[in-house]
């Protein structure tokens, strides 16, 4: 485990990128930061693995394609041993996902027409200062390799909820950010095909949600897709909010459905958790469930707590599991959390709760 940073410490972080124009981006983007100290560069994987024992980066930022090995092989074979906490740098390619799960700790998307390298260059940046205290779990919730995927795969088809009419009124909010991608993952893929209704909000840049529903969808038992304004609630569908649209739940009658929409980032996020939770507690008159996952700082905690004074169940991933325990360690803090669990328990949790309702 690589020993955090202290805030009063540099940041030392190594730049690996095949691109030289793409590395100088970044060096003199990241040296700008008051925190941050580049100590070097490698323009390859195996440069990277020749020169991390010398510079001894705290954090690395590595493009995910590259001549030769790439980055998620080399993922596969150093975090083992060298848990050091990695930034991926991205365009818009779904490889992005099996890097998170074998051990990245967060991504940003390249600048191009749709990001502007001011935009990237500020968030690369906050994601290197908050990767400098993550905690690094090279391939710990891997598809093929999470904590019990054996047994999963051994025991065969989750088994359905059923028809109890308690749980047709029941309607569940899941958020997360830093380490979230594949915390979730690991959640949901223990989840029934008739599980209620589920809106999700994963911060993530633009492009990358609907790829990551695609994803969640062909690994899970229910259906997963990324959401639409006006798409209605039903048992069996998880809705993921779209990067950079608000995502709020609004009530039609008995209906449920979302209204995805532009507007001011609120808890600085676009999507925010806060403001989904927010919208439940404010207009959800069936059961609720909010969960609260890994992230950074304190988007949905504040929520979270709306919702249980509403009488929502709410559950908050524990400190040991988190990749970041911000949102959740926030969340618990205040008194938003009724139960604690680890990534790994938090299915079992909800679950127990959902068939008390049924």
């Amino acid at each position: 485990m690589a020993i955090p940073v202290t805030p009063t410490q540099k940041i030392r972080v190594m730049v690996v990128d095949d691109s030289m124009v793409a590395r100088s981006l970044i060096i003199k983007g990241l040296s700008a930061h008051p925190r941050i100290e580049v100590v070097g560069y490698a323009i390859n994987t195996l440069d990277a693995k020749n020169k991390i024992p010398h510079y001894k980066p705290d954090v690395i930022t590595m493009d995910v394609e590259m001549p030769g090995q790439s980055g998620i092989d080399f993922l596969k074979q150093y975090l083992p041993t060298h848990p050091i906490p990695v930034i991926l740098v991205s365009s818009l390619n779904l490889k992005v996902f099996d890097a998170l799960a074998v051990g990245a700790v967060d991504f940003v998307r390249k600048p191009d027409q749709g990001i502007s390298e001011t935009t990237f260059l500020a968030s690369l940046a906050q994601k290197v200062v908050m990767a400098a205290s993550a905690r690094v779990r090279p391939g710990a919730l891997a598809v093929s390799g999470a904590p019990g995927a054996a047994a999963l795969a051994a025991a065969g088809p989750i088994p359905k909820l059923g028809g109890g009419p308690g749980l047709d009124r029941v309607i569940i909010g899941l958020g997360a950010s830093t380490g979230g991608t594949e915390a979730t993952l690991a959640v949901m893929k223990r989840l029934p095909a008739d599980i209620p209704p589920m809106v999700i909000v994963q911060h993530m840049p633009p492009g990358f949600t609907k790829m990551y529903a695609e994803r969640l969808n062909r690994l899970c038992a229910m259906e997963v897709r990324e959401a639409q304004s006006g798409d209605e609630l039903r048992r069996g569908l998880a809705l993921i909010a779209p990067a950079d649209l608000q995502c709020r739940v609004v009530r039609i009658g008995t209906r449920y459905t979302v209204n995805c929409t532009p507007g001011e980032k609120v808890s600085g996020h676009r999507p925010s958790v806060d403001a989904m939770f927010y919208s439940m507690a404010e207009t959800v008159t069936c059961k609720m469930v909010g969960i609260i996952m890994t992230g950074m700082g304190q988007d949905g905690a504040h929520g979270l707590l709306e919702m249980r004074k509403k009488g929502a169940y709410t559950i908050g991933q524990d400190k040991e599991s988190s990749v970041v325990y911000g949102m959740p360690g926030v969340a618990y803090n205040i008194g938003a959390v009724m139960i604690q669990a680890s990534c790994d328990n938090v299915s079992n949790v909800l679950l127990r709760h959902l068939k008390t309702l049924g």
